[in-house]
């Protein structure tokens, strides 16, 4: 049951990973992206609709479908929806100098909204009875693990029987804090989310890094919503589903100080906590529902600690959510 309620919280807080390391991203630039449950979720719905043209195509005949084709195509179409998404936040934010929280915000309201217009749209094409689309035979793709994992019991359970979005989304926490502390490129983009002014005067493109950084961002997060739908929901898109992943991943970055290998433990230990609840007997709706708080509440302690610590690597970049104005340097 350990092993059990372990790979549980692995396979629910890996979403919350990739939303994590997005947003590390992002802030590293100084921008503060409230879009990313909005972004996550066209992520998701951008894959659905990939993998849901590509088992049409093949006549939902899984022998004609091509492996490689089945992961590769939701991917990418996971992948350009959610750059999108932060292309228009990047306009709104970076050009525009657009106020960053109202526009996440409408990022996220934009993306919930027409996440559900597709996914609607898509349950109407099939006249499914169930207010859902099941995407099985793609999901089976995705969901392959290794084919040694049984024959080392516990172990190979644990560490070898997820999927490959799984490992994905711990190398890409891994490589993201790799070139942000080691890598002439992370240090210019620490140095735009610090101080742009100085940055810029030093030769800096601040524009093109707040660009590029929050676009990446974007794109990671987007592989979270996919990973949801074929991983944990194992295929089936329903809308509203999501639940709040999306603002989890945002409370991770807090609680992971901003380091994305931190945001590694951390997303399984929130996966932990949001889990809790399933392996205690005899709890009360209402009490359950607390349970689902605590990831939250880890969070503001930590929030608190840090702030009391006062210590400049426990903080957010010093220009977050601040526009920059080259005019004014």
């Amino acid at each position: 049951m350990i092993v059990q309620f372990l790979c549980r919280a692995i396979l629910l807080g890996v979403p919350i990973l990739y939303g994590s390391t997005g947003e590390i991203i992002t802030e590293k630039s100084g921008h503060l992206n409230l879009g990313i449950p909005g972004i996550m979720y066209v992520g998701a719905i951008s894959g659905v609709v990939g993998s849901f043209l590509y088992e049409n195509a093949c006549g939902n005949d899984i022998e004609k479908m091509n492996a490689a084709l089945a992961i590769l195509i939701p991917l990418l179409s996971s992948i350009v929806g959610a750059v999108l998404m932060g292309l228009i936040y990047s306009f709104l934010t970076v050009t525009l100098h657009a106020n960053q929280n109202v526009t996440g915000l409408a990022l996220t309201t934009l993306g919930i909204g027409l996440g559900n217009f597709l996914g609607a749209s898509l349950i109407s094409i099939t006249k499914s009875e169930l207010p859902s689309i099941a995407l099985t035979k793609t999901s089976s793709f995705f969901s392959v693990k290794a084919p040694f994992a049984d024959k080392l019991g516990p172990v190979g359970e644990l560490l070898f029987s997820h999927d490959f979005l799984t490992y994905l989304a711990i190398a890409i926490a891994l490589v993201a804090s790799y070139v942000l502390n080691r890598t002439r490129v992370g240090l210019n983009l620490r140095a735009v989310g610090e101080n742009p002014a100085t940055a810029d005067a030093a030769g800096i493109r601040v524009s093109k890094y707040k660009y590029v950084a929050t676009c990446i961002g974007s794109a990671i997060a987007g592989l979270g919503g996919l990973q949801y739908v074929m991983a944990y929901a194992s295929g089936v898109w329903s809308n509203n589903a999501f639940g709040d992943r999306g603002w989890l991943a945002i409370a991770l970055v807090i609680f992971a100080l901003w380091k994305p290998s931190i945001a590694i433990l951390g997303s399984f230990l929130f996966g932990a906590l949001c889990n809790a609840n399933n392996y205690i007997q005899g709890l009360g709706a209402e009490t359950q529902e607390l349970f689902k708080m605590l990831p939250y509440v880890v969070t503001i302690i930590v929030l608190i600690i840090t702030s009391m610590r006062k210590k400049r690597e426990y903080q957010a970049p010093e220009s977050l959510g601040l526009p920059y104005f080259r005019e004014e340097r």
